[in-house]
């Protein structure tokens, strides 16, 4: 069995928004409609949602995407994970994605799953040239994750690191279940923290390991509307490029908005400034001209829109 936990329970002060930070929209699709499309695609069978503020705006719009569990009070990630407790009896392997990465793709879950075939808990990590506040992961000579030290805890060494922790997971589940129990909540917070489970991992002789992500822009967090563009940003050329490299001529790709679930068939041309969302279905032959909005639209063949 493959399952994931999507932690969705925080508000996203940041967002300065009454919505639930992962219900906002990159690419004309909540946030959390990504992930839970890439869960899908990576053949993980059970997802369970974790929701708190603005629950019910959640549960409504994903209702028949996933499961859900609330958590309320939210006392940090460790936390979060304990109210999955419709997979505490799964066996099989666990992801554990937060819920404001919506870039991350199939192909990079299908990694982590793989590596945690030979592992008790893989961290997802990346490494980067500006390391700023990030957890740092520090390893042992074997390869394997020693601990993760939060920036605040760092000392001088440990802040030369260069790869971080992306808040992405994969665990053997029947492990996982087993040692949340021991997270503790001995902190400032008085919160129980996901990362501690590397070190309790450890003292318990079981492997820990990291697999570094490809692309830093797939594992990037959105904290801010500025942030949410970037999302948007990275997506939109990756879209593009696909329908490009399948044949469709795009005449201004910076100008031009495709939908993820959005198709075409062969030898259409895209001018600038449409954007095609939802469910649109382009036929063989057609031509969008500059400035066409279409949502959830089926266009015939040789057409001229």
């Amino acid at each position: 069995m493959k399952s994931a936990i999507l932690m969705a329970a925080g508000k996203g002060t940041r967002m300065h928004s009454d919505l639930p930070k992962v219900m906002h929209q990159v690419c004309g699709k909540p946030m959390l409609s990504h992930i839970i499309d890439n869960c899908r695609k990576a053949s993980v069978e059970r997802i369970v949602t974790i929701v708190g503020y603005g629950h019910e705006i959640v549960e409504a719009a994903m209702q028949n995407e996933c499961e859900f569990a609330l958590q309320m009070p939210q006392l940090g990630t460790g936390h979060a994970v304990m109210q999955a407790r419709q997979l505490e009896n799964e066996k099989g392997l666990t992801l554990v994605i937060n819920g404001d990465c919506p870039c991350i793709q199939s192909e990079t879950l299908e990694q982590l799953l793989k590596e945690c075939e030979d592992a008790d808990m893989v961290v997802l990590s990346a490494v980067v040239e500006d390391a700023r506040s990030y957890g740092r992961i520090v390893r042992k000579e074997n390869g394997n994750i020693d601990r993760i030290v939060e920036f605040k805890d760092c000392n001088e060494e440990e802040k030369a690191i260069h790869e971080i922790n992306t808040g992405i997971y994969c665990f053997n589940n029947e492990k996982l279940f087993k040692h949340l129990k021991d997270i503790e909540n001995k902190n400032a917070q008085k919160e129980y923290y996901i990362t501690d489970l590397v070190e309790i991992f450890n003292r318990n002789g079981l492997t820990v390991k990291a697999t570094i992500a490809k692309n830093n822009e797939e594992v990037a967090g959105v904290n801010d509307c500025y942030e949410l563009s970037l999302a948007d940003k990275w997506m939109r050329a990756q879209i593009n490029e696909k329908w490009m490299r399948a044949g469709v001529t795009f005449v201004n790709p910076d100008a031009t908005y495709v939908g993820t679930d959005v198709t075409f068939g062969h030898d259409v041309t895209l001018y600038p400034n449409v954007t095609l969302t939802g469910k649109t279905h382009i036929g063989n032959g057609t031509t969008i001209l500059p400035n066409c909005w279409l949502e959830n639209a089926v266009i015939g063949e040789k057409e001229n829109v």
